[in-house]
C-alpha cells in the first residue's frame, strides 16, 4: 500500500474472502497501524465469523486495543453486505477447502447529466438542478414546466465488479456475477493441471474463461497463479481461446472498468 501510494485513511470497509494466510495475514498489522496513526474514523470488516476470534485473541495476548471504532460484520449467508449511496456490495459462496466468499460491487444507477447551457436558456434556477439530476421535470423562473429530457441526458451506465476468490470450477456462482463489467477469477493452474486444480479446490485458465463466457461478462481478469509458473503469458493465451477479452492481473497495475 505504501509502495503504490494508497492512502490508508481512505479505507473504510474491508472484505476478506476466507482464512487462508495469503488472504488475511497482513490484516492484524494494518488494524494495529491504524491505532498507532491515531485513526478516528470507524472501520468495517466483513468476513467469516472465525476471523473475529483470531483478531480478539491477538489483541488479548498483545494487551492492545483499537483507538477507533472497529465494527465486525460476520458473513454467514449470501446476500447484501453493504448499501451506500453510490454502491452496493453483496457476497456469494464459492467452492473451496474452507468457507469462502466472493463479492460483487455494483454501482447504483447514475444521476442524469445536466446540459447547463440549455438549462440556462430555459431559465431554470440552480436550486432546481438536483431535481433535474433525479429525472424530474421542473418549473422555471417564468412559471413554465420544463421537461427533463430537454435539458439533461443519461449518465454513464453503472458498473459492476465481481471478485470470485479461491474456488473450484463452479457454475453455481454464475447467477451472482452475471453481466459483470469485470470479473476477477482465480487461475491457479494451466489446463494440463486440471486434475490437480480439482483436487486442491482451484481453477485453471480455461475454467475461469468458461465462467466469464457463461456469465456474459465484459472482461476477465486472471489471478492467484501458482508460484511454479514464472511466465504468465500462457494463462492469458489459454483463456483467450474461450473468452477473448482476458488479461492477466499484475502487481501494481490499475484496471479501469
Amino acid at each position: 500500500m505504501q509502495r503504490y501510494k494508497i492512502k490508508k485513511s481512505k479505507i473504510s470497509h474491508i472484505f476478506i474472502s476466507h482464512l487462508h494466510g495469503d488472504h488475511y495475514y497482513g490484516l492484524p498489522g494494518l488494524l494495529n497501524t491504524y491505532s498507532l496513526s491515531n485513526r478516528k474514523d470507524p472501520l468495517h470488516l466483513y468476513a467469516t465469523p472465525a476471523l473475529k476470534e483470531v483478531i480478539d485473541l491477538q489483541m488479548k495476548v498483545s494487551d492492545s486495543s483499537f483507538g477507533y471504532e472497529f465494527i465486525f460484520h460476520p458473513i454467514t449467508e449470501a446476500g447484501m453486505l453493504l448499501n451506500l449511496p453510490g454502491i452496493t456490495v453483496s457476497c456469494f459462496p464459492v467452492t473451496h477447502r474452507i468457507p469462502c466468499w466472493g463479492f460483487v460491487f455494483n454501482e447504483k444507477e447514475k444521476l442524469r447529466n445536466i446540459n447547463v447551457e440549455k438549462a440556462t436558456e430555459q431559465h431554470i434556477p440552480i436550486e432546481a438542478y438536483k431535481s433535474l439530476k433525479h429525472g424530474e421535470d421542473v418549473v422555471n423562473t417564468k412559471g413554465d414546466i420544463i421537461k427533463n429530457e430537454w435539458v439533461t441526458h443519461e449518465g454513464s451506465a453503472p458498473k459492476s465488479y465481481a471478485f470470485c476468490a479461491d474456488t473450484r470450477y463452479d457454475e453455481t456462482i454464475i447467477p451472482h456475477i452475471r453481466n459483470a463489467d469485470l470479473i476477477y477469477h482465480e487461475s491457479t493452474y494451466l489446463d494440463d493441471q486440471v486434475k490437480k486444480a480439482e483436487l486442491r479446490y482451484h481453477s485453471t485458465s480455461s475454467q475461469a474463461a468458461t465462467i466469464a463466457l457463461k456469465a456474459g461478462a465484459k472482461k476477465l481478469l486472471l489471478g492467484h497463479f501458482s508460484s511454479k509458473y514464472e511466465d504468465l503469458n500462457s494463462f492469458e493465451q489459454e483463456a483467450k481461446r474461450i473468452f477473448d477479452n482476458t488479461e492477466v492481473s499484475r502487481e501494481g497495475v490499475s484496471y479501469i472498468l
